[in-house]
């Protein structure tokens, strides 16, 4: 009686846990984002298509254990079957049925890793070196190149005794004082590399991330949809110092017109006398 009684506490608390929750919680921070490029929804149905395939496999698997721990208990008078031990053509299904579906997972994964290692047809190239604890951009052939930093505000509200409350600061350690300015709807390809220490470059909405190691030069690519112009942010993903998580990194988009106007204004700015 005790354990029916906590069994149907149990139950009841639950669901009022589940009432209360607001409406418009929003869920999708519990799963993997779509994101806004080409690659971010590819990997994004990929991995609706391996949860699916395992979340099925667990059902089917874990429901056959309770329906044969319920059903068949020695206490109901079950006796054992043993016409079915060392059954070849029953090993044979359950050796065959896996191997079918790791290669039915195999086939679409190694498709969507091609996909992300191919380079070729960028349009732009940006070189992104990252240092202790800063990013710096080099847009490769266009003449503009400058560091992106933790954004003042941001800056001034971390440090002890500044008597400012984070939570008024907007974008609090997710801006810079220069963005990333990118293209839409234009293949853009990174080098990235490192002056000190191994960093991260990662946004989520692009579904790429990528180490940047000294000595070495890694790649990665993405595409923001033409449709999706905006800014989005990201962070170092990799631990790299005390001040790890003071090197945010923000990317603006912009329709192809307005990004070769900034390189203009930025080309400009470079040029003039100090």
């Amino acid at each position: 009686m005790l354990r029916r009684n906590l069994a149907r506490f149990a139950i009841a608390a639950l669901v009022a846990a589940l009432a209360a929750t607001p409406a418009a919680a929003d869920w999708s921070l519990l799963n993997l984002p779509r994101g806004v490029s080409e690659l971010s929804r590819e990997i994004y149905g990929l991995h609706m298509l391996m949860l699916s395939i395992c979340t099925t496999i667990a059902v089917v698997t874990f429901g056959a254990m309770t329906v044969a721990l319920l059903r068949f208990r020695k206490s109901q008078g079950a006796v054992a079957d043993t016409s079915l031990v060392h059954d070849s053509r029953l090993e044979l299904v359950w050796t065959v049925i896996p191997v079918l579906i790791l290669v039915g997972m195999a086939v679409p994964a190694v498709a969507r890793i091609l996909h992300i290692e191919d380079m070729s047809g960028s349009e732009l190239t940006i070189k992104v070196t990252g240092y202790q604890w800063q990013w710096h951009y080099e847009y490769l052939g266009r003449d503009v190149a400058f560091f992106s930093r933790l954004a003042r505000s941001s800056d001034f509200a971390r440090q002890p005794g500044s008597g400012i409350d984070p939570a008024t600061v907007e974008n609090y350690l997710l801006d810079v004082d220069r963005p990333l300015v990118v293209p839409t709807g234009t293949k853009v390809r990174l080098l990235l590399t490192a002056n000190d220490v191994i960093h991260a470059w990662w946004v989520p909405q692009f579904g790429m991330k990528r180490d940047a190691i000294p000595g070495f030069i890694n790649e990665m690519w993405f595409r923001i949809d033409a449709d999706r112009p905006g800014t989005y942010r990201g962070q170092c993903a990799e631990l790299c110092g005390a001040d790890h998580g003071f090197m945010p990194i923000v990317v603006v988009a912009k329709s192809p017109a307005e990004f070769v106007a900034w390189l203009e204004q930025q080309r400009a700015t470079l040029a003039r006398p100090e």
